[in-house]
């Protein structure tokens, strides 16, 4: 088939069958629509298979796993566990430590929902406890498996042991007390959608105790080693947040945050009073302090040695409860040590790896055995074993060993001033072999939006620079890590405000600075970032020639007002605003791409799970429809098995596809047309003919 009778099909089915048949005949091909490929494209290392990507990852947690299921040492040292596919679908493996990874064995057999979210050795490693829902909607039972089980052949293997079998309520994993290994507490919002209570939950029987009723806004139930329920985090009445310690009464608050501002990574300090605790309050960066809850007084420990982000986490000793290191992250990852032993561990670690961020995932009860991870842009994720003993450091795996890493591009470390001048960070990648001149791009916001991206490898980055265009992610003001300043600057400032304009001055300094091609310039994202793309589109329409939302929000005022009840009234009433507000409605609506969708002009990709419960799938449903009623370019996938995050291999291949032919389409990047059978049945499942979504 050549180019002209590709058109042709194209008008006459559309460019999903057209796209399909080209793959048919072409197989592992690259392809600009109408001749007008980017002129960089010759210059670009071997196109990247998409399922090497997307596929689910030989063994590991994969770099999309939306509750990062890493892999882990079990208490008593004896075995290993991690996901890995099992009859194409991520499920447990386990071997013991000293045998070779080819000895692993299954041994839970999930078929339709993949395990990707963490999973829990218990204390006496006799279970692997897990959560699953059903279809996305978030609503996790617990599950236990035994690792010493044997199956014999695999498909005759039982299905995972349920411990809660409850319909329309959210199971979490607390604590795991080590005295009492059969029982674990548990939170369930069984009599209250909005509030978990706790419940004491055995292992072995599945029989469970209510143990305290959440009649006070508890957010946050905060065990010692033991189980024993030591202080509680709520929310207040203006959705500030209090630390509060149980009495025979109720609870007596101790410390008091402002709205907004939220403590964490609190933990029982070594001497068995006081706690360790993340904080911004009384400081513009979030540092660890020590909180003594017999008066409330808070003694800081550290923060960033630079002055420049937040403290983000640390390491402790699960023997000793003594702190040994403190992490931070700016353009990468900065350790501060606080114990001369860990120290000199990590420094033999790093001598025996690669560059790379490296993170500590697993250690056995007796800390003799470490797992770390080692990370970079071009490398997933490769997992090597300490033994603290010998210290001796050998690799585990790797985790996408067939990935060709020469072939991928560096993230770099980016930094421009916005309009009103505030520095925004971020990152910026530039295909590898070509030059920043003239390039097409596709801007990345990421979601949360009180979140950050980080230096280090993303399937999505990696994909798209392949395809030949730069990527940029920008961290605009609201994204977390960069102070309590930088965050509250993002405050009500969504959309047609200076979160946006952030994202927007971006991409215009890129333009300016003659790296990218004013006519070729995408915007894709997905939670806040698919808002973002539709808001880019509707309030920037000039800048961009095309945009993708997945699970993206149209309306802020339906979106706040169908959040699920156990988010209750949250973080996003204090930094985006309350409808019950007159004005605040007001100005959400004007915010609110959907009420300027008649300014959308560009092509528009819109994808969403149907399981939402965070964002309903109506969120793009009316837009969609406004668009279809304006005559607007519109493409819709729904996925009727899927939630907020994406996770089944079939849906991923499915959308990945359809994003890289859009972006072909539209921009003139390169395009695999290679499909298979599965996925193609799949892609023709999830494709929506746009006249057929009803207004609501």
């Amino acid at each position: 088939m050549d180019a002209a009778a590709f058109r042709s099909a194209a008008n006459r089915f559309g460019h999903l069958f057209a796209a399909v048949a080209l793959g048919a005949v072409a197989g592992c091909t690259a392809w600009a629509p109408d001749g007008q490929g980017l002129p960089s494209l010759d210059h670009l290392p071997p196109l990247i298979d998409r399922e090497i990507l997307y596929f689910d990852p030989e063994m590991g947690d994969a770099p999309f796993s939306p509750g990062h299921a890493a892999p882990q040492l079990s208490p008593d040292g004896v075995f290993l566990s991690f996901t890995k596919p099992y009859r194409g679908v991520m499920n447990l493996w386990v071997k013991r430590v000293e045998e070779p990874m080819a000895a692993a064995r299954p041994i839970s057999a999930e078929s339709d929902r993949p395990l990707t979210r963490r999973y829990y050795w218990s204390a006496d490693s006799r279970y692997i406890l897990f959560v699953r829902d059903e279809g996305g909607d978030e609503n996790y039972n617990i599950a236990a498996v035994d690792p010493s089980r044997t199956v014999g052949a695999y498909p005759d293997m039982p299905p995972a042991r349920k411990l809660t079998h409850l319909v329309g309520v959210q199971a979490r994993i607390y604590s795991l007390p080590r005295s009492t290994p059969d029982y674990i507490l548990v939170g369930l919002n069984d009599r209250d959608p909005a509030l978990h209570d706790i419940y004491r939950l055995s292992i072995s029987t599945g029989e469970r105790e209510l143990l305290h009723i959440n009649d006070h806004n508890v957010l946050v139930w905060i065990f010692d080693s033991e189980g024993i329920l030591r202080l509680v985090v709520r929310r207040t009445d203006d959705l500030g947040t209090e630390i509060a310690v149980p009495t025979p009464g109720g609870f007596e608050p101790i410390h008091r945050e402002e709205p907004g501002s939220n403590p964490y990574g609190i933990r029982p300090h070594p001497d068995g009073r006081r706690f360790f605790m993340g904080t911004a309050k009384g400081s513009d960066l979030g540092r660890l302090v020590v909180l003594d809850p017999r008066n409330g007084s808070v003694e800081p420990v550290c923060q960033d040695p630079v002055g420049e982000v937040d403290f983000i986490t640390a390491v402790y000793s699960d023997i000793t409860g003594d702190l040994l290191a403190t992490f931070y992250t700016g353009d990468r990852q900065r350790i501060r040590f606080h114990d001369a032993h860990f120290r000199q561990d990590h420094d033999r670690i790093r001598a025996a790896i690669p560059d790379g961020e490296l993170t500590v995932v697993s250690r056995t009860k007796d800390e003799n055995r470490w797992l770390y991870r080692v990370t970079s842009d071009v490398d997933p994720g490769s997992i090597y074993l300490y033994d603290r003993t010998t210290a001796q450091v050998d690799l585990v795996y790797r985790t996408y060993p067939n990935l060709p890493r020469e072939h991928l591009a560096r993230l770099e470390p980016f930094r421009y001033t916005a309009r009103d001048g505030l520095e925004i960070p971020g990152y910026l990648t530039i295909p590898r072999g070509v030059e920043p001149r003239n390039l097409a791009l596709v801007v990345l916001p990421h979601g949360g939006p009180w979140i950050r991206d980080y230096w280090g490898f993303n399937a999505d980055v990696q994909f798209l620079a392949n395809r030949g265009y730069a990527v940029f992610q920008p961290n605009f003001r609201g994204s977390s890590g960069y102070g309590r300043a930088f965050m509250d600057a993002g405050n009500h400032e969504l959309g047609t405000g200076h979160m946006q304009h952030d994202i927007t001055d971006g991409v215009r300094h890129l333009i300016a600075q003659g790296i990218v091609d004013p006519d070729r310039i995408a915007i894709v994202g997905a939670s806040y970032g698919g808002y973002a793309a539709l808001a880019g589109l509707a309030f920037t329409p000039e800048l961009y020639a095309a945009g993708v939302s997945d699970v993206g929000f149209s309306n802020l005022v339906t979106l706040l007002e169908s959040f699920p009840a156990w988010w209750g009234r949250s973080t996003w009433h204090v930094r985006v605003g309350d409808p019950d507000d007159p004005g605040d409605r007001e100005r959400l609506l004007e915010q609110s791409p959907l009420f300027s969708a008649h300014r959308i002009a560009v092509p528009l990709l819109v994808v969403h799970g149907a399981n939402d419960p965070r964002v309903r799938k109506s969120e793009s449903d009316q837009i969609v429809v406004v668009l279809r009623e304006l005559g607007r370019p519109v493409e819709y996938l729904v996925l009727p098995d899927e939630g907020h995050e994406i996770t089944g291999r079939e849906n991923r291949l499915a959308v990945a596809y359809t994003v890289e032919r859009f972006l072909a389409e539209h921009l003139g990047g390169r395009f695999q047309g290679k499909l298979p059978p599965d996925v193609a049945e799949r892609l023709a499942h999830i494709t929506v003919d746009v006249d057929t979504i009803r207004p609501r």
